[in-house]
């Protein structure tokens, strides 16, 4: 958290502020472009004051990371095993997970465009974090970690590029068909399917 002192997360009066905070965020994002919103058009809508806003965010592009992080942890992260191994499978269901990601921003952001490049650096770099995190368990050191690195920049962007590209062709195929149909590729370039 930012600010002069980090509040307790676990306070609920925290848990409160923040979720004022973003709601505001929200209510902004769904009325104007990212770059008109203002720390204090947030403050007036969230009805507190800019310290209490500088006491949980940096600034506005903090919020949106959080905010991004959040959504990011409730689509794709709640919805694969780090656990599982880099299948076929995993990445079908990683590629429906950023396809549902893409859609409830569509619903929270009426002018995605303003924060596509916001959106997907965080996205890629949480994806590849995941997928090398899959990669590592899989391989037990039997892989040099700059292979593993490599592989996994390859796959996110891939999977990153594949969904938003879905999401802007207005989302023609069910996420479903769309990994049907695109994953096989991305598995043939990895040497992983078993």
């Amino acid at each position: 958290m930012s600010g002069e002192f980090s509040p307790n997360p676990n306070d609920p009066r925290v848990i409160r502020t923040r979720q004022l905070i973003q709601d505001a965020f929200f209510y902004h994002l769904n009325k104007k472009d990212f770059s008109a919103i203002t720390v204090q058009d947030i403050t007036q809508k969230a009805t507190i004051n800019r310290a209490t806003f500088y006491a949980h965010f940096a600034d506005k592009y903090e919020l949106l990371e959080s905010v991004l992080s959040y959504a990011f942890q409730e689509y794709v992260l709640k919805q694969i095993n780090v656990g599982a191994h880099l299948t076929e499978e995993t990445l079908k269901q990683l590629v429906i997970s950023l396809c549902n990601y893409h859609d409830s921003s569509n619903q929270c952001i009426k002018k995605y465009e303003s924060v596509a490049p916001i959106f997907e650096e965080n996205i890629k770099a949480q994806l590849e974090k995941l997928v090398l995190e899959i990669a590592m368990s899989q391989t037990d050191g039997a892989e040099p970690p700059k292979t593993l690195a490599y592989l996994a920049t390859m796959l996110s962007w891939s999977i990153y590029g594949v969904t938003y590209r879905w999401n802007l062709e207005e989302r023609q195929e069910s996420p479903a068909e769309l990994a049907e149909r695109v994953v096989p590729f991305m598995m043939s370039g990895t040497g992983l399917l078993n």
